[in-house]
Order: structure tokens, then C-alpha cells, then sequence
């Protein structure tokens, strides 16, 4: 029995290292979530192997995990660049954006985990002072800014996917002016508009102008062609016709055949 107390003490210091070697040794990763591992005595970041994914693993207690989110991730921005005129625009942007899945833990080892105000947003602003700088305010204000949205992913993806970084979109949110010359582009817009409208009604009147004359032309030829196919046996058989309707009613008349001009009947009133 007094051996018991000796036997048990190593055993219970046994469970307890045992305890805490296995919760030094797991690791759980969450859904969206990988894990860069660090070995401390086996040459430090993995970089030849994928990253630990979602789950639980075993890792020496040693050894370190990094986690970072590889799921897609918004990052917001607001700059001030110049115009191809130097005025200052305010520029209201943000970018979708992930991890390099695959190469995690490279980007872990020559970025850390950092990366995002180390690479991504410094060549967010690059990209945006070098497209906004080709483009006047006026264009920037109403026409270009699809073109400008498109030039800045392209050159921010050209050089953050060298950096590791999967760029999915930029957004340009907002194009903010000075107050003055703002209101001298709306000013601008609006007499263009207007000029528009102008142009638009004098058209319109034109064509009016062109459908009445066309109109007008084929009324002539009608009644040209009509007063050359009267001649004066049809227009004094559509006159006896006419009186021998007229013969027919019942109201008394008294009707001449040939003593009018042309030899065209008389008709004379009620007797």
C-alpha cells in the first residue's frame, strides 16, 4: 500500500504530459480557413506542400500553424489622385480579393500574414494615380469611369498575382470632383443636352417639312392625271347619268336634255 502513492504520481505526471502533448499537438481549421505550417527544427514555412485545409490535424508540439482566410475578402480604399490636368479627385474604391490557395505558404514566408497593407493596397493606389492621371475630370465624371474601374484591376492584377494574391475585381464606388469644377462639367452637360434636343426638334421639323411636300406632290399628280382622263364625252355621260337620277325623285322638276353649255340637260327648280 505505501508503494501505491509512489507507483501513481508518475503515472498521473504521465497523463497530464500526455494531455497537454495532444492539445499542443492538434489543430482544428475552419470552414474557409488554411493553415500554413512552421517547423521549427525541419527548415521553417512549408512551402513545397498545399497548406493544411479544413479539420482537424496533428502536428508535433513544436511545430506552429498559421492560419489565414482563403475565402473571397473585401478590402475598402479612399484616394486622392490627380487628373491628366493635375486637379486633385477623390477616388472611393475597394477590391475582391483571396489568398493564392496553393501557394500559401510562400506568401506567408515572403509576405506575412500582413500581406494585405503590404502588397495589395500599395498597388491599389499605384494602379489608381497611374489610370486616373490619363483621364481629364470631364471624363471621369460621366463617361470613363467602366474604363477607368477595368484599367485599374488590370494593372493591380498585374502585379499583386505575382505577389501571390488571387485580384478578383476593383470597384470604383465613387468619383468625387471639386465643388467648382463640377458644377462647370454639369453646367456643360446640360447646354450639350439642350443643343441636342435643338438639333433634335429642327430634324424633326425637317422631315415634317419633306412628308407635307411629298404629300403635297402626290395630291398634284393625282389631280393632274385625273383632269387629263376627263374629256368631254365622259364628263357629259356622267351629267346624263346624274340626271337620270335626279329624274327619279319624287319632287317635280323640269329637266332639258341638251340645251345647257355643252349640250349638258337643265334642270330647273320645283313647279
Amino acid at each position: 500500500m505505501e508503494k501505491l502513492p509512489k507507483i501513481g504520481l508518475p503515472i498521473l505526471i504521465l497523463i497530464v504530459l500526455s494531455i497537454v502533448f495532444i492539445s499542443k499537438s492538434t489543430v482544428t481549421i475552419g470552414s474557409g480557413e488554411a493553415g500554413v505550417l512552421y517547423k521549427t527544427f525541419g527548415g521553417g514555412v512549408v512551402t513545397e506542400k498545399p497548406p493544411l485545409g479544413e479539420g482537424f490535424h496533428l502536428v508535433a508540439p513544436w511545430n506552429k500553424v498559421i492560419v489565414y482566410e482563403v475565402r473571397q475578402q473585401e478590402v475598402f480604399e479612399k484616394m486622392q489622385v490627380l487628373s491628366s490636368n493635375g486637379l486633385e479627385i477623390k477616388l472611393d474604391a475597394s477590391a475582391w480579393f483571396q489568398p493564392d490557395y496553393e501557394k500559401l505558404g510562400l506568401l506567408h514566408q515572403q509576405k506575412g500574414e500582413n500581406y494585405v497593407n503590404r502588397v495589395l493596397l500599395p498597388t491599389i493606389r499605384s494602379a489608381a494615380r497611374s489610370v486616373v492621371g490619363r483621364y481629364t475630370p470631364e471624363q471621369l465624371y460621366s463617361s470613363k469611369r467602366d474604363a477607368i474601374q477595368k484599367e485599374i484591376f488590370e494593372e493591380t492584377k498585374k502585379i499583386v498575382g505575382n505577389q501571390f494574391i488571387q485580384l478578383n475585381e476593383v470597384l470604383v464606388r465613387d468619383v468625387t470632383l471639386p465643388p467648382t469644377i463640377k458644377e462647370a462639367i454639369e453646367r456643360k452637360l446640360k447646354q450639350e443636352q439642350e443643343a441636342l434636343e435643338y438639333e433634335f426638334r429642327l430634324e424633326k421639323a425637317r422631315k415634317e417639312a419633306e412628308r407635307q411636300k411629298i404629300d403635297a406632290e402626290g395630291k398634284a399628280t393625282a389631280n393632274r392625271i385625273l383632269n387629263e382622263s376627263l374629256t368631254d364625252k365622259i364628263l357629259r355621260e356622267k351629267g346624263i347619268q346624274a340626271t337620270l337620277e335626279l329624274s327619279k325623285s319624287p319632287n317635280a322638276k323640269v329637266v332639258v336634255v341638251g340645251s345647257g353649255k355643252d349640250g349638258m340637260p337643265l334642270i330647273l327648280g320645283n313647279q
